[in-house]
């Protein structure tokens, strides 16, 4: 749906988490979705860019390599991954289908959410093809509309008492002209961040009846390059492809952080972890700018410098399973800038731990989403 609305939903404040150094499309072509001209004439800036781990993360101990093969035994757990509909064609396939594939095969009753209710259905019939006897099905969700992620919800509640691990891991790109939901809402915004918040908001009373339960939001190294501007929070007046992409996993990282600190002030139960992928070859861009732009054509002329999707959910199977993974972390890729490789501690923008924005964040988001943790409207 093309843009034709004026964003004046969110109260106008002073913009907070502004990029400075590169510009954004510098940054581009040096960072995480342009790698290939960063390893060719830019991986110096990249990687002065990148962000160091945090104080708070000092001292943490090393993770040693882990593949999907240390997944602990998830029997008797349930899970539920948003997005997961993305199964292999060619050498392309979604995150979120891995995430499926590696908590189905450790024996965890998985549920996979998306708006595609064919490609869904095929989704789950090649994860039981590959697992025999798995316990996996298929359930419509569109994030991007809050009377859907509502419905989701109740037929959640209705069917179980209980849910032990969450993947926020749905996600989509920016195309080049702005697009908004069947809300009002810029399209990005609304399926990586508020529909994320409303359903873990109206998800909250199961997860919190759940067996060491725990939230995995799925950010992004362009995280970065984010900014929390309150005064144009969807880009009505400023629209940018990249920034929608970027601003959208700012705020994942930075309500998965407030959530934790809320999780442990108000005795939730919840684990909540956040994660990165790097890069790997998925359809994000061919579904997003498309071809045409920067980050095509390094997909179609670099291709391998991206890594692939099942290595690219690593982090997140990390933060979901792994006994090792610690509330309140953000895990992505441990190579060459954080771009592929195993799971590894992942640098926190300092902009992400700013928790006077991140309160704010959370209000708002409340407020859009029309929920607020522990009643929903």
């Amino acid at each position: 749906m093309t843009d034709s609305l004026e964003d004046n939903r969110a109260p106008k404040v002073q913009a907070s988490g502004q990029t400075s150094g590169l510009s954004r499309r510098a940054f581009v072509r040096y960072g995480a979705a342009s790698v290939g001209v960063a390893a060719v004439g830019g991986g110096i800036a990249a990687m002065a860019n990148r962000p160091a781990l945090s104080p708070r993360q000092q001292g943490l101990p090393t993770i040693p390599d882990w593949t999907a093969t240390d997944i602990p035994s998830l029997r008797g757990r349930s899970a539920l991954v948003t997005g997961g509909n993305g199964y292999p064609v060619d050498d392309r396939s979604g995150l979120g289908f891995h995430d499926a594939l590696g908590l189905a095969r450790a024996g965890a009753d998985v549920t996979i959410a998306s708006r595609k209710q064919e490609r869904g259905e095929e989704a789950v019939r090649r994860i039981k093809a590959s697992v025999p006897g798995a316990s996996i099905r298929f359930e419509a969700l569109d994030l991007s509309n809050l009377a859907s992620v509502a419905e989701f919800a109740e037929r959640m509640r209705a069917s179980r008492g209980s849910l032990d691990i969450l993947v926020n891991n749905a996600g989509v790109m920016g195309r080049k002209s702005r697009e908004v939901s069947t809300d009002g809402f810029e399209r990005v915004f609304a399926t990586n961040t508020l529909g994320h918040f409303a359903l873990t908001a109206r998800l909250l009373p199961l997860l919190r009846k759940g067996n060491s339960p725990r939230i995995v939001w799925v950010s992004s190294s362009r995280a970065l390059m984010g900014a929390i501007n309150f005064a144009d929070l969807q880009l009505a007046q400023d629209y940018d492809y990249g920034a929608a992409y970027d601003n959208s996993k700012l705020a994942n990282l930075m309500l998965a952080f407030e959530m934790e600190r809320r999780s442990a002030a108000e005795g939730w139960g919840i684990s909540v972890i956040a994660a990165h992928p790097g890069i790997a070859r998925t359809n994000l861009v061919p579904d997003g700018p498309g071809p045409d732009s920067l980050e095509g054509r390094n997909h179609r002329y670099m291709p391998f410098l991206f890594q692939p999707p099942a290595q690219g959910a690593l982090p997140t199977l990390y933060a979901a399973t792994s006994p090792q993974a610690v509330a309140g972390g953000y895990y992505g890729p441990n190579g060459f800038l954080g771009l592929g490789g195993l799971p590894g501690w992942a640098g926190i923008p300092e902009k992400a731990d700013d928790q006077k924005i991140a309160a704010r964040l959370w209000a708002t988001v409340e407020q859009l989403g029309g929920v607020t943790f522990g009643r929903t409207a």
